[in-house]
């Protein structure tokens, strides 16, 4: 949460003076610190920088870095000196004055310069976020929620069945007119206003007629249709359609049928099971039937976590977020609904323009849900340091070996990564939230 302040502490040497600094709390969760660093606090930073210009720029009858502070200011200037200073000296009294009064900050400050005179009194007032707090944990029992029953019945197994029936279905052609268990193979041109649609035209266009279609009513316009056979039909496209703009308007089609094709699926058998590695469809029918079991079970363990959580963070009270975690959740968000868009096959521009909104836009609307995001990772944080629920050093190095074990050998980069300090530290803030969250459950949700 820290990276700046983390970054500091391996850089800076801690002395033992203290700035004179005053703090004052601002909205939107920042700080603001005044600092005033006597010219005496600075002298060692001073010299530092005077043993750097010397080596950037070495004095006649010095080595380079060997010059003293004052052949360095009577050739440069005390204030280059200052200059060359100064990030070291902001750098100290920062690190010193939030870890003296355990402010927890997050990203980097900004820095005013008030007085920067050489032999003087240095001044300068720095403005950073902190992590927001959560200023009322509501009790748990607020979080009290049900987890729906998972029951899964003969004819959902058998709907199962047929699924992996026709992925290893075959489609036969034949010489006659399609019926609603037949697939049929067309050309087709979309046009709305006599205008091809963008996109609008295709060939070798697959439609099963005995599975529903985004267009509605697609397919029993095309039960009956033979091979050669030109056929043209208007349907409005669905009022959710994508391209916003031709939502619920109608559409004209125009399909040339490439071919009737009679779909063969294999009997739910003996011999069907075995191509999966089973010894008998009974068996086959067991596994889905455990697989559906825990797949269903995972999904309602899921939407009682959610609104268990929901739950908490309605009853508990947080203090304000700084905008700097708010424009990075919903960044993230971005991202992850642009993701969603690419699996779809869609772009974002196009996607954009169908819902008739920018990016900006988009981002206002996820402002919200952003907010709730923190305040739920706030929750579960207090939750772990309410209960003490830590983790030891054995649990993570255990978590870090299965993650290697996921890693080639020879992928040394990310090999790298996982064994870093900064991705160990990772892995001990996602163990410590799961601890949280199971503690959570065990509390609040019912079967």
């Amino acid at each position: 949460m820290r990276p700046l302040l983390t970054k500091w502490l391996i850089f800076t040497r801690i002395r033992a003076t203290m700035p004179t600094s005053k703090t004052t709390l601002l909205p939107k969760a920042q700080v603001q610190i005044s600092f005033e660093v006597e010219w005496s606090e600075a002298l060692p930073y001073l010299e530092e920088a005077a043993k750097e210009i010397s080596k950037a720029k070495p004095l006649p009858g010095f080595r380079p870095g060997h010059a003293t502070y004052e052949d360095v200011k009577r050739t440069h200037g005390e204030m280059a000196i200052l200059e060359t200073a100064i990030e070291r000296i902001v750098r100290g009294a920062y690190v010193k004055t939030v870890l003296a009064e355990k402010l927890n900050t997050v990203g980097s400050p900004s820095i005013t310069m008030d007085t920067l005179t050489p032999g003087q009194t240095i001044k300068f007032t720095t403005i950073v976020s902190i992590v927001p707090t959560i200023q009322k944990l509501a009790d748990y029992s607020a979080g009290k929620v049900t987890k729906n029953k998972t029951e899964i019945n003969d004819a959902q197994v058998e709907e199962a069945v047929d699924q992996m029936r026709k992925m290893r279905a075959e489609d036969l052609k034949v010489d006659r007119a399609a019926t609603l268990e037949d697939m049929v193979m067309i050309d087709m041109e979309m046009l709305h206003n006599n205008v091809t649609l963008e996109g609008g035209k295709g060939s070798d266009y697959k439609v099963y007629l005995s599975e529903p279609h985004y267009i509605p009513g697609m397919a029993e316009q095309l039960v009956g249709v033979k091979e050669g056979e030109e056929k043209s039909f208007v349907l409005p496209f669905p009022d959710n359609h994508y391209q916003q703009h031709l939502a619920g308007k109608d559409i004209t089609f125009k399909t040339t049928t490439k071919g009737v094709f009679e779909r063969k699926m294999p009997t739910a058998n003996d011999e069907f099971a075995k191509a999966y590695g089973l010894e008998s469809i009974t068996e086959l029918r067991s596994k889905l039937k455990e697989n559906l079991v825990n797949e269903t079970e995972s999904r309602a363990a899921e939407a009682a976590e959610i609104q268990m959580l929901e739950k908490l963070v309605d009853a508990s009270t947080f203090g304000e977020v700084p905008d700097v975690l708010i424009n990075e959740e919903v960044n993230r968000m971005m991202k992850e609904l642009e993701h969603g868009i690419e699996e779809q096959g869609m772009t974002m521009e196009n996607y954009l323009a169908s819902i008739k909104k920018s990016k900006d836009d988009l981002k206002l609307d996820f402002i919200q849900q952003a907010i709730r995001r923190i305040n739920t990772a706030i929750l579960i944080k207090e939750v772990s340091v309410k209960e003490n629920l830590d983790v030891t050093e054995e649990e993570i190095d255990k978590e870090i070996d299965t993650i290697l074990d996921q890693i080639p050998a020879d992928d040394a980069a990310s090999r790298e990564r996982v064994i870093s300090p900064e991705y160990r530290e990772y892995v001990s803030i996602q163990m410590r939230n799961r601890k949280a969250i199971e503690f959570l459950k065990e509390k609040c949700i019912e079967a």
